[in-house]
């Protein structure tokens, strides 16, 4: 079994042929408060994205990849290490489910627990961490049943149409680092 996949999903880089894909899950306005998104991508900006994709996280600072369905190859959703700092070794992360079908399957988890893999073991960072909105439960459930702890809550960080939200710090320190 390779690094980025496990017996039931795969982890992939970005290929020309997910501009359409792609398109259709960065413009889905109800994902907008979770990934900070104030406007539509249009395809000529995603296509730009996708021909820079190949750039090393080294180079980058970021490593955006497809969750993948091994039993038929069908993209399920993105996950993302970003704000890479190989000096502090420590990245963010974020996923996304984009199919509501394909929601609380337990690709998330088997996503989520492959890239943690693979950004302690192969890019051997000290820690990860994410933000997850205080009404987000099923992502803080997902994330510190992973090894997350609550580090902090930025209070009304996020703002909505209905108000204020509040916003988590979650950390992930791989204790055999140094």
């Amino acid at each position: 079994m390779q690094i980025l996949e496990n017996s039931n999903i795969r982890l992939r880089a970005l290929e020309p042929t997910d501009l359409n894909l792609l398109y259709r899950w960065e413009n889905d306005s109800s994902i907008w408060e979770v990934s900070h998104t104030l406007k539509p991508f249009s395809l000529f900006v995603l296509k730009q994205y996708l021909e820079t994709s190949h750039l090393d996280i080294f180079e980058s600072k970021q490593l955006r990849l497809v969750i993948e369905r091994k039993q038929d190859n069908e993209p399920v959703g993105l996950i993302d290490l970003f704000d890479f700092d190989p000096f502090h070794q420590h990245a963010g992360i974020g996923i996304s489910i984009n199919n509501k079908e394909y929601q609380q399957k337990g690709y998330a988890t088997e996503a989520l627990e492959t890239l943690c893999d693979y950004a302690f073991t192969v890019l051997q960072l000290h820690q990860l961490y994410c933000n997850i909105s205080s009404k987000n439960e099923a992502s803080l459930q997902l994330f510190q049943n992973q090894g997350f702890e609550i580090a902090g809550l930025k209070k009304d960080w996020i703002k909505t149409p209905n108000g204020w939200l509040d916003e988590y710090l979650l950390q992930k320190i791989n204790a055999t680092s140094f």
